[in-house]
């Protein structure tokens, strides 16, 4: 619930509450002593009301003046609030959408202080280390907990959408330059482990699995940065909790940044550039996602007027448009190729494993799983690795089950790629009625 003060002009008043009135909105008028033919009213509303309301009285040609609050409230006790409530919460206007100021308000809430910010993402990012380097998921997660990039990635989605250049700027500054910090964080806490002897230099940090898994930008790395984005939209646009969902966004930055800085200190440039690709590929998803879905939900830029892109922007705008699409053309046109590259040699995986363990000679085999893995995004003259698991029985041995599934795997796909295979043993039982 809402509650909403307006400083409203003598000669506005009428509108006002005749605005008021038609809406079935109760209210309170209250002098202003401090100003000359000025007046307070004030009014409860539902939390998706509060936009409908303010817009009503734009219609009625009272604009936002110089004092409009819209403060939480516990309870209202007024005659008709009820009325107000069976149609907003319960009934066919039933919308859980806060206004435009509001949306703005929270987003910016979101980032904190300069130095809060920048220091928590610190303790994020030697965290979000330590748990790569230890092999460890639960450290990992816990990096995402005190990650503070929500609030950054929030402002400048709301800002794009808002028409806020000033509030754009914040938020995608302070999200390039956290993540850079942590990316120079996670260098310096590797450089220390590795001179300090915790882990050897000549550790392959490439075959950890958690650093492993942030090297290659794939569909599911997109798909968790957009839903991640559009989530947090939600809940700024709604009052749906933002706690859960800023680890979802932690959880597609902050560790790629940290295996940015392991690949540095490790002499991988293959690791590095994987890694800072799914950086940028998973920032730019949740920026662009919260705002195509704050878009969505209704929110406009203000003085927005549904006549079509072309006649709302002027020249500079459009030109200014032009060339923030060139610039994101530019940036995504290496990653989009890799995952595009990675989903179709990771599906000609699928295949031409399911086809090599169909044969006759390989019908005691089970399958485990199938991974396919690029060093240098395959497109920089990198390796690609696939890894298949398989339980087989304990007293037979497959040698050529890696050489079957390469060959079958270059022709289809027409690469170089690298196999290996794991083989789990698996004991055979023997009863009377035969073996299981």
């Amino acid at each position: 619930m809402r509650l909403v003060r307006l400083l409203v002009p003598s000669g506005d008043l009428g509108t006002v509450t005749g605005v008021l009135d038609d809406e079935g909105v109760d209210y309170v008028v209250t002098a202003e002593r401090s100003r000359d033919g000025a007046d307070i009213v004030e009014f409860p509303l539902p939390g998706g009301a509060v936009e409908t309301v303010l817009e009503a009285l734009r219609d009625a040609g009272i604009e936002d003046g110089t004092y409009t609050v819209v403060a939480s409230a516990e309870t209202a006790d007024t005659e008709r609030f009820d009325e107000l409530e069976a149609r907003y919460v319960e009934g066919t206007e039933e919308d859980d959408s806060v206004a435009h100021e509001e949306v703005r308000s929270k987003a910016r809430s979101l980032l904190p202080d300069r130095r809060s910010y920048y220091v928590m993402t610190v303790l994020s990012a030697v965290v979000a280390t330590a748990g790569l380097l230890l092999d460890s998921p639960a450290v990992v997660i816990g990096s995402m907990a005190i990650a503070p990039q929500v609030g950054a990635a929030m402002t400048g989605s709301a800002g794009v959408v808002l028409g806020d250049r000033r509030m754009m700027a914040d938020g995608i500054r302070s999200l390039a330059l956290g993540l850079l910090l942590a990316v120079a964080t996670a260098t310096a806490v590797g450089w220390l482990l590795q001179t300090g002897g915790f882990f050897p230099p000549a550790l392959d940090v490439s075959t950890v699995e958690q650093v492993g898994s942030r090297v290659s930008p794939g569909v599911l790395s997109l798909a968790l940065g957009l839903c991640a984005g559009a989530a947090a939209a939600f809940g700024v646009a709604t009052d749906l909790p933002l706690s859960l969902v800023g680890v979802a966004i932690a959880a597609a930055v902050v560790p790629a940044a940290a295996a940015v800085g392991i690949g540095v200190v490790w002499g991988l440039p293959t690791v590095a550039l994987g890694a800072a690709t799914l950086l940028v590929v998973n920032t730019a998803s949740i920026v662009l996602a919260g705002a195509a879905t704050l878009w969505y939900l209704g929110y406009r830029p203000e003085g927005w007027r549904e006549a079509g892109l072309r006649s709302a922007l002027g020249r500079r705008e459009t030109v200014i448009l032009l060339a923030t699409t060139a610039v994101l053309f530019a940036l995504f046109a290496v990653p989009a190729v890799a995952m595009v590259e990675h989903v179709r040699v990771e599906n000609s995986a699928n295949a031409v494993v399911g086809e090599t363990l169909e044969g006759e000679e390989y019908g005691d085999l089970t399958l485990r799983s199938v991974s396919a893995e690029f060093t240098g995004l395959g497109l920089l003259g990198g390796e690609r690795e696939v890894s298949v698991v398989v339980s087989r029985p304990a007293d037979r041995s497959y040698p050529r089950l890696a050489t079957d599934i390469g060959r079958s795997l270059e022709r289809r796909t027409g690469a170089d790629v690298a196999v290996s295979v794991e083989f789990e043993e698996r004991t055979e039982f023997h009863s009377a009625g035969g073996s299981t």
